[in-house]
C-alpha cells in the first residue's frame, strides 16, 4: 500500500512551511539570511505574513509578544552565527517569562560541521540555557516530527522557547515525507481531592490571599478567577508585570506583588496565614528579592498551583501542590460554596483601599514635566482595551504603579527586566490587534536598544504611539550608583538624538514635550496622524522615581 505522500516530494523548506501552516501559524518575524533561503522561497507561495525586522533581537521579541498575547508559539527565523546570537536577547526573555516561542536558525551545511565553518555555532551546546529544547534537523523527511514536537514542548507544562536549527543543504533536499498534522496541547487538571483540600484550608483561614502570575491564562480563566474572588471576597494580587490578570478597580484587587511593592501590601503577604500562588513561580522579582516568603519553608500556609511539576517544591515547599494550568484550575472552582459572611471581607476592603491610595499619582515632581499628571491624562483618555508595552528602567514605574489595568491582554512587558523590549513588542501587538490602541513606554536608553524596529512599524503601517521618556542617562543604574557611590557618576550619562526628528526621518510622526501641559495635545496629534509616532518627553534627571529625587538618594547615602 502506498503512503499518502508517495510521489509528492517536497524540499525541506517546503516541509517547514507546510508544518507551520498545519499548526495554525499566521505570521513569522525574521531577519533574512542565505542559510534559510529555501524556507523564504517556500513562504513566497503562502498566506503566512513574513515580518521583516531590523535586528534579530527585535525579531525574537516580536515572536515573544505574539506568544505572550495568544498563548500559541510565536515564530522567529534568523540566520546562523551573529544572527542567532543576536536573537538570544528575545530567547532569554521567553525562557524566564514562560512564553511559548519557536526560533528557527539557519545552520551551516552538514558536510562543513565541526570545522568552525563560516558563522558556525553548535547550538545544542550553546543555547541549552536559553531554551526548553534545542534540536537540529539532519533529515528533511523528519521535519514534520521535529516541528510537531517543537510546538508541543513550547506549550506544555511551563511554556517556553524551543530552538530548531536547519542545515542549509538539508532545506534544499527533495524528500518524501508525511503531511504535517497540528500538535496536541498537553493539559494538566486538578484532582477532586486537591480541590476539597484547598477548600477546607480556605474556610479555616483568617488572612487568606491569592497571588496570580505566570502564563497559560485566557480570557475565560481571568473572568472565572474574578468571579471566584468576588464570591469569596478574597484579596487578589498580581505578580510582577502580570497586572493584566485582574481588574485593578475590582474591590478584591490588592495591588502588584513585585519589586518596589507597596509596603502595606508586602506586610499583608508576609502575615497571610494562607497564600495561594496561582500560575507563577514567585521568583526573585515577585517575591521582592525572596523576602516575602521564607525559603524553603514559608511561614504562611502555601498552596502552589503550577502547570509544571518540576516547579512545585523547587524553591518553596508547599503545603498543597497542584499540578494544573491556571485555566483548568480556575474552572474547577466554580462549584465551591462561599461562606455567607467571610471573616476576611473587611481586610479585603482595606487592602483594596490601600492599593487605590498607593496608585494615586504624587502631587509634586522636579522640573517642568510632571509624569504623574501625564499618567492622569493617559488614564482619562485611553480606552480600557489599550495595550501597553515596555522594556526596563525606572520610567516603567510610572506605568506599573499608576496605570490601572482593567482587561486581559493589555500588557506586554518582560518579567526578566530586559531593556529594548517595548518597541518590538508594540509592533507585534499592533499587528495582532490593529483596531486597538498600542502605547509603548520606553526610556531613552531602553528605546535605543531596539528603536530601529520603529522602521518596521512604518514599513507595515502600524500606527502605534511610543512615549520616550528622556532623562539623558541610564536612569536605574544611575539611581543605584547614587545610592552606593554618591557623587561618583561613571558610565551612565547618554547623548541622544532628537527623538521627534528620529520619528520623522523614518517616515513617522514626531512630537517633543517639554512641559506637562503640552502632553495632551501632542498625544492627540500623534493619534490623529495615523502614523507610527514617537512622543519624546523631556524629563528632569532629578525625577528619578515618583517619590524621590537623585539628590535625595545621594544625600541619604552620604549621611
Amino acid at each position: 500500500m502506498k503512503r499518502p505522500t508517495e510521489g509528492l516530494k517536497r524540499t525541506g523548506g517546503q516541509l517547514i512551511v507546510e508544518a507551520l501552516k498545519a499548526n495554525g501559524v499566521r505570521r513569522i518575524s525574521c531577519v533574512p539570511g542565505e542559510s534559510f533561503l529555501a524556507v523564504l522561497d517556500a513562504l513566497h507561495d503562502t498566506d503566512i505574513d513574513v515580518i521583516v525586522c531590523r535586528q534579530e533581537g527585535g525579531a525574537a521579541m516580536m515572536a515573544d509578544t505574539w506568544g505572550r498575547l495568544t498563548g500559541e508559539p510565536g515564530i522567529c527565523m534568523v540566520t546562523r552565527g551573529p544572527g542567532a546570537t543576536n536573537a538570544t536577547a528575545g530567547l532569554h526573555i521567553a525562557r524566564q517569562d514562560s512564553i511559548p516561542m519557536i526560533l528557527f536558525i539557519g545552520q551551516v551545511q552538514r558536510d562543513a560541521r565541526e570545522r568552525e565553518a563560516f558563522q558556525e555555532v553548535e547550538y545544542r551546546r550553546a543555547f541549552t540555557e536559553f531554551a526548553k529544547w534545542v534540536g537540529e534537523i539532519d533529515d528533511a523527511a523528519r521535519i514534520p516530527e521535529f516541528v510537531t514536537r517543537a510546538f508541543a514542548v513550547a506549550t506544555s507544562g511551563r511554556p517556553g522557547p524551543v530552538v530548531l536549527t536547519l542545515p542549509e543543504d538539508m532545506l534544499r533536499d527533495m524528500v518524501d515525507a508525511p503531511h504535517a498534522k497540528p500538535y496536541v496541547r498537553v493539559e494538566s487538571h486538578p484532582g477532586k481531592t486537591q480541590i476539597d483540600d484547598l477548600y477546607l484550608r480556605l474556610i479555616a483561614a483568617e488572612r487568606p490571599m491569592i497571588v496570580l502570575g505566570g502564563t497559560r491564562w485566557d480570557e475565560d480563566a481571568v473572568a472565572d478567577i474574578k468571579a471566584f474572588a468576588e464570591r469569596f471576597q478574597l484579596p487578589v494580587g498580581c505578580s510582577f508585570r502580570r497586572q493584566m490578570l485582574f481588574d485593578h478597580l475590582h474591590p478584591s484587587y490588592a495591588g502588584d506583588v513585585g519589586i518596589g511593592i507597596n509596603p502595606a501590601l508586602g506586610k499583608e503577604v508576609k502575615e497571610a496565614d494562607l497564600l495561594i500562588l496561582l500560575g507563577g513561580r514567585f521568583s526573585e522579582m515577585p517575591s521582592s528579592g525572596y523576602t516575602l516568603m521564607d525559603i524553603p519553608y514559608p511561614s504562611q500556609s502555601l498552596v502552589h498551583i503550577h502547570p509544571d511539576p518540576s516547579e512545585l517544591g523547587r524553591v518553596y515547599r508547599p503545603d498543597l501542590a497542584i499540578c494544573a494550568s491556571p485555566a483548568d484550575f480556575v474552572a474547577a472552582l466554580t462549584d465551591l460554596e462561599a461562606p455567607a459572611e467571610p471573616r476576611w471581607a473587611e481586610r479585603t476592603k482595606c487592602m483594596h483601599g490601600a492599593y487605590l491610595q498607593w496608585s494615586t499619582t504624587p502631587e509634586t515632581s522636579p522640573g517642568p514635566v510632571h509624569m504623574g499628571r501625564i499618567m492622569d491624562w493617559i488614564e482619562a483618555n485611553t480606552p480600557s482595551d489599550a495595550i501597553f508595552t515596555n522594556g526596563a528602567g525606572n520610567y516603567a514605574t510610572w506605568l506599573h504603579r499608576f496605570h490601572r489595568f482593567r482587561r486581559f491582554n493589555t500588557q506586554s512587558a518582560p518579567t526578566s527586566g530586559s531593556m529594548g523590549y517595548g518597541m518590538p513588542a508594540a509592533v507585534a501587538a499592533k499587528q495582532l490587534f490593529p483596531d486597538r490602541e498600542v502605547i509603548c513606554f520606553a526610556g531613552d536608553g531602553c528605546f535605543m536598544m531596539h528603536g530601529q524596529e520603529f522602521a518596521t512599524a512604518v514599513q507595515y503601517g502600524l500606527p502605534l504611539i511610543a512615549l520616550v521618556i528622556n532623562n539623558g542617562m541610564y536612569g536605574t543604574i544611575r539611581m543605584h550608583q547614587e545610592r552606593d557611590y554618591p557623587g561618583r557618576v561613571s558610565a551612565t550619562a547618554l547623548v541622544n538624538p532628537d527623538f521627534a526628528d528620529f520619528a520623522r526621518a523614518y517616515g513617522g510622526h514626531g512630537e517633543t514635550v517639554k512641559t506637562t501641559e503640552e502632553f495632551g495635545a501632542a498625544f492627540e496629534r500623534a493619534r490623529a496622524s495615523g502614523k507610527p509616532s514617537i512622543i519624546e518627553i523631556v524629563l528632569d534627571p532629578e525625577a528619578i522615581t515618583p517619590t524621590r529625587t537623585l539628590s535625595e538618594i545621594s544625600a541619604a547615602k552620604s549621611r
